[in-house]
């Protein structure tokens, strides 16, 4: 494949939702093209400002956050080939108001409903929260925040 066909190609892709420059690498590569091609071919879509793991970082980060926590858009980020210094811009650009405890609250609101009856529930509740990559910290607050309520 030559070099433009490949930027059709990403572009197409690009056209559906924002990649990462290690996706876009990877979904080309099955394309049976060189690797330099694909290279090139990703150089010069990043020049033109179509291709941005900054853009893809922040993207990723509002789609998620709100069933997410840190810790797991963080390894999601990194498995996708982004830099940690984009994973903490994209993760710092969350609003204000938007924090943490209260994403947890809302993601435990959406699934249990009602307060642990016993440790082996309050447990099974924390494993969930813990799955969706919150803080343990957060967690003992959702937790005990509910129980005072």
């Amino acid at each position: 494949m030559s070099v433009v066909d490949l930027q059709k190609k990403a572009l197409d892709l690009l056209a559906r939702r924002e990649h990462s420059r290690q996706e876009l690498q990877r979904k080309l590569s099955r394309l049976d093209a060189d690797s330099a091609e694909i290279a090139a071919a990703l150089d010069a879509l990043e020049a033109r400002g179509w291709l941005s793991d900054t853009r893809f970082a922040a993207a990723y980060v509002r789609a998620n956050a709100a069933r997410f926590g840190r810790f797991r858009l963080e390894q999601a980020l990194r498995e996708l080939g982004i830099a940690d210094a984009l994973i903490r811009e994209a993760l710092d650009s969350l609003p204000e108001d938007d924090t943490e405890l209260l994403r947890a609250r809302t993601v435990w609101q959406k699934r249990f409903r009602e307060r642990p009856r016993d440790e082996q529930e309050r447990a099974r509740q924390a494993r969930f929260l813990q799955s969706r990559g919150f803080a343990y910290e957060v967690i003992r607050k959702v937790i005990a925040g509910l129980e005072d309520e």
